[in-house]
C-alpha cells in the first residue's frame, strides 16, 4: 500500500466501476484502505460485469449501486445519503468504432452525464475531489516525427465521436472548476490492458480470436501506433493522483513505449505458437484512424508513480486470465467482428458496415485531402502541399487554411530525421509544395531544451536539413517556418530605436539552446535554393485559449517584462505564407507584422477589449532570470522586404485590433 497523506478522502463514489479500468481502481482502494468507504455507481452497460467487482462484494467498505450518471435525482440522493466527499469519475463510452455508428450515444453518457455529476457536486456543495477521467485521444494524432510526447498543456485536437465528446467533458468539467471552484483534476491516459477487458479492445479481441482459431483483423496496414499500460499499473496511478494530485491540474497517465498494431498482433500469436503471416487480416480501415498518440508523462512521475510491468510480462498475464476466463464475458461474437458499429449487447450480430467506410461516391477516406473546388483556376488546381506539423499549433492552423482556401493538402507522416519516410511521403503524396511547420520548442516552454538538447539537435537541425535535401533533390520549394528569437537588442539595434534587424543580418542571441539551434539551421539552410525561411516571433492569433498564444501565455503570467518586440499576428500572416508559396518566394523573410508593440500595450489592449478588471504588475529582466532556466530574446525586426511584397499588411497594433481584440471583443 502506497503511505500517502497529502489528501485522505472518507467516502468516495466511483462511476462505471463494473468497467474494466474503474473495477481494477475499486478494487484496489476497497483492498488497501479499508477506513475508506467506497460506493460504485454502474448501469450495467454492454461493457461492465457485476464479476469484475468479486474481490471487493463481501468487503464491509464497499457499495454496488445500480443505476445511470445520467438520472440527477439518483446522484444527488447518493451524494447526500453515502455523505460522498470524493468522486472518481470513469463512466463513459469509449470505444472508438462504436462512436462512428451510434455517436449520439456518446454526446448522451460522456458530455451530459459528466454534466449531471458536476451540477450535483455544486448542488450539494460537499465534494473536496473531483478527478474526471479522460484519454490520450483529446490531444488527436501526434506527428510520427514528435520526439516529445503531447503535454498536460498542449491544444485538444480530437478526431473522432468518441475523443470529441470526451473533450466536451473535459471543458465542462474546467468550466465548473473555474465558475463555482469545484475542486477537479482530470487524467488523459494511453491504452490499458489486462484481465477483465470487455473483448471490443484490441488485445482482447485478438486474445479471443487466436484462442478459437480465427483470424487477427488489422486495420488498414498495421503501422498504427499506440503506447499500451497494464491495468494494475494504470491502478495504481489513480491511487496516486487520489491522494497526491494537485486541484486544477491535469496528469497525463502514459508509456514512452509504443507498439504498432501488427506488432502486437505479431506478439500474440506468438504467445500462441501460431504463425502470424497465416493468421492475420488486413481489413478495411477506420473512416479515420489516429497514426499515433504520444504522451509526455513525466509530472505524474514527480508524484512518484511508475509504470512496473513490462509488456512482455503484461501480455503473458492477460492471455492466461483469458484462458483461464473464456466465458467471463458470455458470447461476444458481435464484439469480435472486425468493425463493430454499434453498441452491441454480447451476442448481438451486426454487419461490418464496410461500405460506412466510403464516400458517397465509393472512394476509400484515408488520406485528409480536401479535393479542389469546381471552377477554381487553373493555378489552385496543380497546387497541392504537403506538410509536415499537423499536431502543432502551426500546421493545424496551415491544414484549416487550406480547407477554407480548396487547396489539396496531406500532412507528412514520416520523421524529419529519417530520410527514407520523407521520400516516401513525397512518392506516394506528390505534392507541389512542402510546409514545414515541425520542430521543437519545448513543454512548455524553450526551458526544455536545455535539458533535453539531444532531441532538440536531432529534429530542429538534422531533420530540417534532410526535409529539405530531400526537396531539393526532388525540385520541390519547402516553406520552412523559423523563428526571429535568434536576435537581441544590441548597440546597432538599441531598443525603441526604430531599426530593426534585416534578413541579411547575423544572428546574436544565443540566450537559449532553442534559439542556437534554429540560428545554427538557418545559416546552413541559406546553401540550399529551394527553401523559403518565414522568421516567426512571439506567434499571436484570435483563439485565446490557445496555450501557446503570447496573449495567452503573458495574461496568466503573475508579472511580465515591458519590452518592445516585433511579433507575428497568424490570421494575417499565415494567409501570406501560402500566397509566397504560390508565387514561389524563396530566401530568407522577416515573418513579423511592421513595428513594434510591448508587453503592457497588448495587456491595455486585452484589459480594454476582454478583461476591464484585468490587472497585472511588471518585473525587470534580472527580475525575470530567477524564474526562468534560459534568457529570452527581444528584438525588433525590419519589416520591409515583406512589406514591399504584401503592401497591404497592417502594422502590428492594427493587427491586433482587427485580427484579435475586434473579434473576440466582450466590453
Amino acid at each position: 500500500m502506497l503511505q500517502m497523506a497529502t489528501y485522505k478522502p472518507k467516502n468516495i463514489l466511483i462511476t462505471g466501476a463494473a468497467g474494466f479500468i474503474a473495477s481494477h481502481v475499486a478494487n484496489r482502494l476497497v483492498r488497501s484502505y479499508p477506513d475508506y468507504k467506497i460506493v460504485v455507481l454502474d448501469k450495467l452497460d454492454y461493457c461492465s460485469n457485476l464479476k469484475n467487482l468479486n474481490p471487493s462484494k463481501s468487503s464491509p467498505n464497499f457499495k454496488f449501486v445500480k443505476g445511470d450518471i445520467a438520472s440527477a435525482d439518483l446522484v444527488n440522493y447518493l451524494l447526500i445519503t453515502e455523505e460522498i466527499d470524493t468522486i472518481m469519475h470513469f463512466a463513459a463510452q469509449t470505444h472508438v468504432d462504436n462512436s462512428f455508428g451510434n455517436s449520439f450515444e456518446f454526446t448522451k453518457n460522456n458530455i451530459y452525464g459528466t454534466h449531471v455529476l458536476l451540477e450535483a457536486c455544486k448542488v450539494t456543495g460537499q465534494i473536496r475531489r473531483f478527478i474526471h477521467v479522460s484519454t490520450d485521444e483529446v490531444y488527436g494524432e501526434t506527428d510520427e516525427d514528435a520526439s516529445v510526447g503531447n503535454h498536460e498543456a498542449s491544444q485538444l485536437l480530437p478526431t473522432n465521436p468518441y475523443s470529441a465528446t470526451k473533450a466536451g467533458a473535459e471543458m465542462l468539467v474546467m468550466a465548473y472548476g473555474r465558475s463555482y471552484g469545484l475542486p477537479v483534476i482530470t487524467t488523459r491516459g494511453n491504452n490499458v490492458y489486462g484481465p477483465n477487458q470487455f473483448p471490443e479492445k484490441l488485445i482482447p479481441k485478438f486474445i479471443l480470436l487466436a484462442m478459437n482459431g480465427k483470424p487477427l483483423p488489422i486495420h488498414g496496414d498495421g503501422s498504427n501506433v499506440r503506447s499500451y499500460l497494464y491495468c494494475e499499473d494504470v491502478a495504481e496511478a489513480f491511487e496516486v493522483v487520489l491522494h497526491k494530485g494537485e486541484v486544477n491540474h491535469v496528469y497525463n497517465i502514459g508509456t514512452t513505449r509504443e507498439r504498432r498494431v501488427i506488432d502486437v498482433a505479431n506478439d500474440i500469436s506468438k504467445l500462441f505458437g501460431i504463425d502470424p503471416d497465416s493468421t492475420i487480416q488486413y481489413v478495411e480501415n477506420r473512416p479515420f484512424n489516429d497514426q499515433r498518440y504520444f504522451l509526455d508523462d513525466q509530472k505524474l512521475k514527480k508524484l512518484g508513480w511508475c509504470e512496473r510491468t513490462n509488456w512482455e510480462e503484461g501480455l503473458r498475464k492477460t492471455m492466461e486470465w483469458y484462458t483461464e476466463n473464456p466465458e467471463w464475458w458470455g458470447d461476444v461474437s458481435g464484439a469480435l467482428l472486425p468493425h463493430p458499429r454499434m453498441l452491441m449487447m454480447p451476442g448481438d450480430r451486426h454487419s461490418d458496415g464496410s461500405d460506412e467506410h466510403k464516400n458517397a461516391d465509393g472512394n476509400q477516406t484515408f488520406t485528409v485531402v480536401t479535393p479542389t473546388k469546381a471552377g477554381c483556376s487553373g493555378d489552385k488546381r496543380s497546387l497541392k502541399f504537403l506538410i509536415y506539423g499537423k499536431t502543432g499549433w502551426l500546421g493545424g492552423l496551415l491544414g484549416k487554411l487550406c480547407e477554407k482556401q480548396g487547396i489539396p493538402y496531406e500532412y507528412g507522416k514520416g520523421r524529419l530525421e529519417d530520410r527514407a519516410s520523407l521520400i516516401a511521403d513525397i512518392r506516394s503524396i506528390k505534392p507541389s509544395h512542402v510546409f514545414n511547420a515541425a520542430g521543437l520548442t519545448g513543454r512548455p516552454n524553450v526551458d526544455w531544451c536545455e535539458s533535453h538538447k539531444t532531441e532538440t539537435i536531432r529534429v530542429n537541425v538534422a531533420g530540417t536539413l534532410t526535409l529539405a535535401d530531400v526537396c531539393r533533390e526532388n525540385d520541390l520549394l519547402m516553406m520552412n517556418f523559423a523563428t526571429g528569437c535568434i536576435f537581441e537588442y544590441d548597440a546597432a539595434h538599441p531598443e525603441g530605436s526604430g531599426i530593426g534587424f534585416k534578413e541579411e543580418d547575423k544572428p546574436n542571441f544565443t540566450g537559449s539552446f532553442y534559439s542556437k539551434t534554429k540560428a545554427m539551421v538557418e545559416e546552413l539552410l541559406r546553401e540550399f535554393d529551394n527553401v523559403c525561411t518565414l522568421r516567426v516571433r512571439m506567434p499571436i492569433s484570435s483563439d485565446l485559449n490557445n496555450p501557446r498564444n503570447f496573449i495567452t501565455k503573458i495574461s496568466r503570467y503573475n508579472k511580465v517584462v515591458n519590452i518592445p518586440n516585433s511579433m507575428t499576428i497568424l490570421d494575417e500572416l499565415l494567409p501570406i505564407s501560402i500566397e509566397m508559396a504560390k508565387r514561389n518566394l524563396r530566401g530568407i523573410w522577416n515573418f513579423t507584422n511592421p513595428g513594434v508593440v510591448s508587453h503592457n500595450e497588448i495587456l491595455e489592449m486585452y484589459k480594454s477589449y476582454i478583461e476591464p478588471d484585468f490587472k497585472w504588475s511588471n518585473f525587470n529582466l534580472e527580475e525575470q532570470a530567477k524564474v526562468i532556466v534560459a534568457p529570452r530574446s527581444n528584438n525588433e525586426m525590419d519589416g520591409a522586404k515583406l512589406s514591399k511584397e504584401f503592401p497591404e499588411m497592417l502594422s502590428i497594433k492594427d493587427s491586433l485590433i482587427k485580427y484579435v481584440f475586434e473579434p473576440n471583443k466582450r466590453t
